[in-house]
């Protein structure tokens, strides 16, 4: 795809989802804990399944994140998007622990950015907690928020994630489950978090 329609497509793309999603009526539940962390000056990295990934773009936009994008061709559409909605992004796959995004993440959590990061992107197993996330947390210090969306009505792709795409004028809620902090010594021993942190975002309500 050339880069003159990958700008189109961006273009029109971050039209109709900001026309869309001002439609939204967006409800955050149980926020308090992580807006004290954030005010209180601590960075944050936020934990999402790839799946709600565009509801919570849309309720952390102009926040001074950075997100975890993937490198081909379809994350290179959304990465401009998410860069239109105000947030600096990180490319790459986190997946298998290392990598130039995980080590540019830490990076822009230590520039003073918040963190997002998909722990299932961006091909699957949908719902599987890789340990790129616990590792960045681990190493930056920075505790990881579990954060979940659900919509009133919305539509479902056919993908290995099962996007949600919220229809217009739906309710939109966003739940923010632990905030934990991935205290062991050693990268290593961040990722055997993994399943327990796998646990406590698929536990975290969102209906």
């Amino acid at each position: 795809m050339s880069d003159v329609r990958i700008r189109w497509i961006v273009r029109a793309g971050t039209l109709v989802f900001r026309m869309l999603a001002m439609t939204w009526r967006v409800r955050p539940v149980n926020d308090e804990a992580v807006g004290a962390v954030r005010a209180s000056g601590q960075r944050v990295i936020f934990a999402l399944w790839h799946g709600e990934l565009l509801p919570l773009l849309w309720a952390h936009r102009d926040e001074n994140v950075a997100v975890v994008i993937s490198e081909h061709r379809d994350g290179e559409i959304i990465a401009q998007i998410a860069e239109r909605l105000g947030y600096v992004t990180v490319r790459g796959s986190t997946s298998r622990g290392g990598g130039r995004a995980l080590i540019g993440l830490m990076r822009a959590i230590m520039a003073g950015h918040d963190g997002a990061v998909t722990p299932d992107g961006p091909r699957g197993p949908a719902h599987v907690f890789a340990p790129g996330a616990a590792i960045a947390s681990q190493r930056t210090g920075a505790p990881l928020v579990m954060v979940r969306a659900a919509a009133s009505r919305a539509w479902r792709l056919k993908s290995w994630d099962r996007f949600l795409i919220p229809k217009p004028f739906a309710k939109v809620r966003v739940s923010y489950g632990p905030i934990v902090r991935v205290d062991v010594g050693s990268p290593r021993e961040a990722a055997e978090e993994a399943p327990r942190l796998q646990a406590l975002l698929d536990a975290t309500p969102v209906t």
